[in-house]
């Protein structure tokens, strides 16, 4: 593999794209090429390969630019694995760039144009100092986009806005030259062209519609920059170096130079390095980055310990089995990568039949020029003709439509504790007919508490005390919630001593006098503690409760028993009944016990066939393949590392706000509110906003089918021409605004 291109991230960002046309135009040139299979992604902003012909980067790279885009290698990444980096942010900072250039000055054109106070003498020519560096500079991108386009017989939306602006510009710079508009004119307002009786100018037309354009542009870019994030979030979970064994001495070296079958140290509260077996050590290791299970995991020698889990209690000494590109963490990298980059992109409407419709604007402007010539109605009037008609049909409405309703989406979504990454989520959210949910973190509190106690010989609260006091020098999670209720119910802790902690079976100490044992049955059968019958039938209870269950006991005998688990969120039993309200097929996935997840299925009323314990990131995302082979349109609710390539390879990924980086990078809509509810929250509010934009569209081109015909037949001047096409920007941005009313109605089925 090349340089810059290497096997396992055979990949190109890609610059410049404006709808999903033009990834599909990059797509079509580099497939061309004799061994080259490429696929082009407009969300991504990225061209992947999967075979490069023997070709050398700089050369897919030209390719790329003789289409009118630019493209460069991935930069280097934060950690290993990291499939992007600082590339994704260069094209919405330059984009800032501009626009903070050509609004302000865009803003002063239109006043100027459409105030006639404002309208002193010469103001023309300062007309024309404002609207120039807008219509050349601002609209560069617009412009080379275009002329490429037109290079291979192709035209977008940016061909259109392109020849508007350029239009506009210099049918005004030939009024103010030839002298046809004078220093002291005042605009006026005339339906006819042929009876204005003078020389209209455009320049806010020139300098109005890059401005708006661009302005979509960047709303858009900036989401695209996002959709690396659960990539970049992914690579940062792994340990940066290693307390590696080599010749007798142990030293610590960055992860990368560790090698399959060396040994490893990890000490209490480090991360794994890399996937292995342990030699030598018990502890409890906390693996919800795999399982997303509350409760640790714990593991002894001969047991698998995956990269990247964190140690919780005690010293493992641990064999490496997979380094690099081949552990557990890189693959989930990978299935994260490959979701994203199969994902089709969002196209609004307006890219979807650009094929159309831009031909056959600068036809119909074509022929409007030529027809009146031809009536004799001479140059000047034919050609404010043409010109009204490629200024009525700017899409500057169009360009509008989605990130005006987006922006209120994002203002209104901010409010319900919703975050909107992209109009594709709200595309996405329309036809969701599956909403697949985890477990952990997500309809729990991912937290292990206290939630029962069964005595025999002792009360509630001595045994309580006696635990607690013994546990509140333990790291285990279990210790930690039985001492931190402990010290909550009883107002505080008399700490034990002589704690001794046996990793994976329980702990001793003394309290209030007596050797107090608290942890397993077989802890207790080993100890020679007599363990009543009614409290081992309390822990199989437990136990097939899909809780966790530890005794406590001293002078010679367990006490009690004391249940551990982790907890629904409250409101989420109704806030799953409300989704299922809303027609939607509801199912769970975790990593968790088969008995875990039937007890929390059977509360939520959600099916036993649509269960599924015990899942893996990939099984996770082979779950969400599977509902899509079935035709079905699947939104994923997660938190979880584990549940990234999910939310990635799901039609719409929804991530708690509580969850890791990587989920909610790898997600379309953030619920940064905790309360389950937000799940129906945000899948109304996108039904809502994609309504609003479909609206918006609607307008845009009915506008477009009254308003061109009108201006081709001399009935509407370019001066009128920009009014219409302004109101018709005021009124997608006014219906726009329908959204910031929405609230949820949580108790019907909205």
């Amino acid at each position: 593999m090349s340089a810059g291109l290497d096997a396992v991230q055979a990949e190109l960002v890609v610059g410049g794209m404006s709808c999903g046309a033009c990834a599909a135009r990059i797509e079509r040139r580099l497939n061309k090429l004799d061994g080259v299979a490429a696929t082009v992604n407009y969300a991504t902003g990225r061209a992947y390969f999967t075979s490069l012909g023997g070709r050398e980067p700089g050369e897919l790279i030209g390719v790329i630019e003789s289409c009118g885009y630019s493209a460069t290698a991935p930069q280097p990444a934060a950690g290993p694995g990291d499939g992007t980096g600082p590339d994704g942010d260069a094209e919405a900072r330059a984009l800032g760039r501009r626009l903070a250039v050509c609004v302000p000055l865009a803003i002063a054109v239109i006043v100027l144009a459409m105030v006639p106070g404002a309208q002193f003498s010469g103001w023309p020519w300062v007309s024309l100092l404002l609207a120039g560096p807008v219509a050349v500079w601002g609209a560069w991108p617009l412009h080379r986009t275009a002329w490429a386009g037109l290079g291979h017989g192709t035209a977008t939306m940016d061909t259109l806005v392109s020849m508007a602006v350029v239009v506009s510009f210099g049918w005004s710079v030939y009024g103010l030259l030839s002298g046809a508009a004078t220093m002291s004119m005042t605009m006026t307002v005339s339906f006819t062209s042929f009876l204005s009786g003078q020389h209209p100018l455009y320049f806010d037309v020139a300098a109005g519609v890059p401005a708006a354009v661009l302005t979509g542009r960047y709303l858009e870019a900036r989401a695209r920059r996002r959709s690396g994030a659960a990539l970049t979030a992914l690579a940062r979970l792994g340990a940066k170096t290693v307390a590696v064994r080599r010749d007798g001495a142990e030293t610590r070296v960055p992860v990368e130079t560790l090698a399959a079958g060396e040994t490893f140290v990890v000490r209490p509260g480090e991360k794994i390095a890399t996937d292995g077996v342990v030699v030598e050590g018990r502890s409890a290791v906390d693996a919800s980055l795999v399982t997303g299970e509350a409760a640790p995991a714990e593991v002894g020698p001969g047991d698998d310990v995956t990269g990247a889990t964190l140690n919780m209690s005690g010293l493992l000494v641990v064999r490496a089995t997979r380094v690099g590109a081949d552990t557990l963490l890189a693959q989930i990298t990978r299935l994260a990568g490959e979701a994203q980059s199969t994902k089709a992109a969002a196209q609004r409407l307006a890219d979807r039949i650009a094929a159309i419709f831009v031909p056959c604007v600068i036809t119909l402007a074509a022929v409007t020029l030529g027809f009146w010539l031809g009536a004799g109605a001479g140059g000047s009037a034919a050609g404010q003709a043409a010109v009204a008609v490629l200024v009525v049909a700017c899409p500057c409405a169009l360009g509008l439509a989605t990130p005006m309703a987006l922006l209120a989406a994002v203002g209104r979504g901010a409010q319900l504790g919703i975050g909107v990454k992209s109009a594709r989520a709200l595309e996405a959210a329309r036809w969701v007919q599956v909403v697949v949910l985890d477990k952990t973190g997500t309809l729990t509190t991912g937290a292990m508490r206290l939630q029962s106690i069964t005595t025999d010989g002792a009360t509630e609260e001595e045994a309580l005390r006696r635990a607690g006091a013994v546990e509140d020098a333990s790291e285990h999670p279990i210790g930690q919630a039985i001492a931190r209720e402990a010290a909550a119910r009883l107002g505080g802790l008399q700490p034990g001593g002589e704690f001794v902690a046996r990793p994976g079976a329980g702990v001793q100490g003394v309290s209030e006098g007596h050797a107090v044992a608290v942890g397993s049955v077989d802890f207790f059968d080993e100890k020679g503690l007599t363990v009543p019958g009614s409290l081992r039938a309390a822990v199989s209870d437990a136990e097939e409760a899909g809780s966790t269950a530890v005794l406590v006991g001293w002078a010679e005998k367990a006490r009690a028993v004391l249940v551990v688990a982790d907890t629904l969120r409250p409101g989420a039993v109704a806030a799953v009944g409300r989704l299922q309200r809303l027609g939607l097929r509801t199912a769970l996935v975790t990593g968790d016990s088969e008995r875990a997840a039937r007890v929390v299925a059977e509360q939520l009323g959600i099916a036993p066939d649509d269960v599924a314990a015990r899942a893996r990131p990939a099984e996770k995302a082979r779950i969400v393949r599977g509902l899509q082979a079935d035709g079905l349109s699947v939104a994923m609710v997660g938190d979880g590392v584990n549940d990234a390539a999910a939310l990635a390879q799901a039609d719409l990924g929804m991530a708690t706000g509580t969850g890791t980086d990587a989920a909610i990078g790898a997600a379309d809509l953030t619920l940064v509110s905790s309360d389950p509810h937000a799940i129906a929250d945000a899948l109304v509010l996108a039904r809502v906003t994609l309504a609003v934009i479909r609206a918006n569209l609607v307008w845009a081109f009915g506008y477009n089918v009254i308003a061109i015909p009108m201006a081709a037949l001399g009935f509407v001047n370019p001066l009128i021409a920009g009014l219409a096409m302004s109101v018709s920007s005021l009124v997608v941005s006014g219906n726009s605004l329908q959204i910031r009313r929405y609230k949820p109605r949580r108790g019907s089925a909205e």
